[in-house]
């Protein structure tokens, strides 16, 4: 997009979204959240599984080509009360069940175990995949209660994939 439209369209993207499927949360990637030409954008659409998120990179028509404007720069990352570590370990949480599910146990492994580091937990992947999903979700809740309903998706989601958690 023409680079005068970037705040435009950044500032219209669940609107637009939502047009194609109602939008449940956008959320920008840290390293480019205060990028003047570039976005990574996180969108969780209602009413579809949660491993379908779309990442969706936006880019001023001036930086388009650059697949790497912006990496490393301290001005255009996110300030930590501008990002949400519990939201970003409940994504890890999604991962690691379809990783696990794949059979990709160091995948797995290591979102678990990222996850839970996001959030200052102790905790680590156990390779008791939906138990240690279960973990990570309800950690995560305790950290934002505004995600309780999100962690209880993610636990119902490696429960479905992965087995029973807790046996």
């Amino acid at each position: 997009m023409p680079d005068a439209q970037f705040p435009d369209c950044l500032a219209r993207v669940a609107e637009v979204l939502g047009e194609v499927q109602p939008v449940d949360s956008v959320r920008s990637d840290p390293d480019f959240h205060h990028s003047g030409r570039r976005r990574l954008l996180f969108v969780r659409f209602a009413g579809v599984p949660l491993f379908w998120r779309l990442d969706l990179d936006v880019r001023a028509a001036s930086v388009a080509a650059d697949l790497h404007y912006d990496a490393g720069n301290p001005a255009a990352r996110a300030r930590e009360s501008e990002w949400s570590w519990p939201a970003s370990a409940l994504a890890d949480a999604v991962g690691a069940v379809e990783a696990a599910a794949r059979k990709r146990d160091d995948e797995a492994r290591g979102l678990l175990d990222r996850g839970f580091a996001r959030i200052g937990e102790d905790d680590r992947a156990t390779g008791a995949w939906a138990d240690d999903v279960i973990r990570l979700a309800h950690a995560a809740a305790l950290c934002d209660a505004a995600l309780t309903d999100l962690a209880a998706q993610a636990a119902a989601l490696a429960v479905r994939h992965l087995g029973n958690g807790g046996a």
